[in-house]
């Protein structure tokens, strides 16, 4: 299962441990009991993600494997109960970089966030032109240190840093999932993160649809 983000990013499932019934079942092991049927199941979960009684929804691990830019990664190492593994510039070549198709306007009253987009065409026409070139200079020396034989550890200093996207595994289990999606849904969420996690969300709800149901209830909503 893969969707595709952004410009060139996407996210994949490569792997998976468990689903809804694993979930039920871990919660109900106190009592040595297992599945009562999909009404009783359900109604179990629902009860375990309105009272945040969460330890069971650990039980169910994600391995997902992510192409994104540094401006996605930056915020997905936030979530410090994910296991991950990057791409290294050391070892292979980088050779996409993420170019945005409108630009956002700083919103003044949050520091960290955006609010509308810049409607002037002539200026935004402008900001993309010289981003490409920007971005065609950067290449350009970065290939040129390549085939001069400089190391690739140092030739990926030629290139903007948060534009550059690389490919990880990000493992996260359903509860932490859960979590990172509570944030990076929100509306003050980053638009390229929340691209991201629109896309986390659509293969967490295929996979898990009873518990993304009864996420969807109890925290999407509020």
């Amino acid at each position: 299962m893969r969707k595709n983000v952004l410009d060139k990013g996407w996210i994949e499932l490569q792997d998976m441990m468990g689903d809804d019934l694993a979930i039920v079942n871990a919660a109900r092991v106190s009592f040595l009991g297992e599945s009562k049927g999909d009404e009783s199941d359900k109604k179990l979960l629902n009860y375990l993600i309105d009272n945040k009684h969460l330890s069971p929804f650990e039980q169910v691990v994600f391995k997902l494997r992510v192409n994104a830019p540094v401006l996605v990664w930056w915020q997905l190492v936030r979530h410090r109960t994910a296991r991950l593994n990057l791409q290294s510039g050391r070892y292979t070549e980088l050779n996409e970089l993420y170019f945005p198709t409108e630009w956002r306007l700083q919103s003044k009253d949050n520091k960290q966030g955006s609010e509308g987009v810049l409607e002037d065409k002539s200026q935004s026409l402008f900001f993309h032109a010289e981003l490409k070139k920007h971005y065609y200079n950067a290449m350009y020396l970065y290939q040129e240190a390549l085939a001069t034989g400089i190391a690739r550890e140092q030739a990926r200093l030629f290139l903007p840093g948060f534009a550059v996207y690389y490919t990880g595994i990000f493992q996260i289990d359903a509860r932490n999932l859960m979590h990172l999606l509570d944030l990076r849904l929100g509306e003050h969420a980053q638009f390229e993160i929340r691209q991201y996690a629109e896309a986390m969300y659509q293969i967490f709800e295929t996979k898990l649809p009873w518990t993304a149901e009864a996420f969807q209830k109890y925290n999407l909503k509020k």
